[in-house]
């Protein structure tokens, strides 16, 4: 291959690289990097025996994330209050035209199913990756990960039982999601606490994500009363030159929202049945680095 050969390839399998990537380690600067290093490999490495680059390339992207996951929680670091996945800007454009592949792949990716995949091993978390998320046999999977297939099929059983078990239950359209979100902002900036209520269900939760290192609750406020005076409460306190503008994060509808033009806030919404069950507020402001450009 020519160095724009090596070069083209490459760029041409990033998105799915940084797909698996970010959906092992939930985090983007860390994803970003594990790509980064796949493209050191590629660039500077013996292609002589590569058949199939595209499989190639996902099998070293994905041995360098477990390797960064088993380095993080090796660290055992102590996050303050709940810790939610980095926001994640999706945009599968004409890259996937298949409905049904759109609907896994935005799955794999919500909010909801990485927090659970949090407690999954790095192993458990790669295989189910490859297999939930990017289709891939495991025969296949077992040779990228050195593994005997029965042993990766054991993984992603495991795997499989702990998400269904504690993930979300329901489905919505996304075009009422959408309408929620967009309805969400307006009760919330126009100090309507009725409208609010109206949209959110009995149990509705909020789970907010600052380290620490912002305004947040440090732990989940449940109810629809309780969270929908806090909405209004931080509304109320505002903040500093506000925008807001709707994009797509995490497979899903989301509000950023800007002071002085740099991001301040992620707002997400789960809903079903109508309603909102769910509220994520991501304030973290290491979390929101790669939205600067979104």
């Amino acid at each position: 291959m020519t160095t724009d050969t090596v070069t083209d390839v490459f760029e041409q399998h990033r998105p799915v690289l940084l797909g698996v990537a970010y959906r092992v380690l939930g985090r983007v600067a860390d994803a970003e990097d594990v790509v980064q290093d796949a493209w050191l490999r590629w660039s500077g490495g013996d292609r002589s025996g590569v058949r199939e680059p595209r499989g190639y390339l996902v099998r070293v992207t994905t041995r360098l994330a477990i390797d960064r996951l088993r380095r993080i929680k090796a660290r055992g670091e102590t996050y303050v209050g709940p810790w939610l996945p980095e926001p994640y800007v999706t945009d599968f454009g004409e890259t996937v035209p298949d409905a049904a592949e759109r609907a896994v792949l935005a799955d794999s990716v919500s909010l909801a199913v990485l927090v659970v995949m949090e407690s999954l091993s790095p192993l458990e978390r790669a295989v189910f990756v490859l297999r939930e998320a990017f289709g891939y046999p495991y025969a296949d999977i077992a040779a990228m990960l050195d593994r005997e297939e029965p042993a990766v099929r054991q993984l992603a059983g495991r795997a499989r039982r702990h998400v269904e078990e504690r993930r979300p239950r329901y489905e919505v359209d996304p075009a009422q999601r959408r309408d929620l979100t967009e309805r969400f902002l307006a009760a919330a900036a126009g100090g309507d606490l009725e409208a609010l209520l109206e949209l959110l269900a009995p149990d509705v939760s909020l789970i907010g994500d600052s380290g620490g290192k912002s305004r947040a609750p440090l732990r989940v406020l449940h109810g629809a009363d309780k969270v929908g005076r806090f909405l209004l409460g931080a509304a109320r306190k505002g903040v500093p030159d506000f925008s807001c503008r709707l994009l797509e994060t995490n497979g899903g509808p989301a509000l950023l929202a800007l002071s002085g033009g740099r991001p301040d806030s992620v707002f997400q919404l789960d809903v079903a049945e109508g309603r909102i069950r769910t509220v994520y507020i991501i304030r973290n402001p290491d979390k929101l680095r790669s939205l600067a450009a979104a």
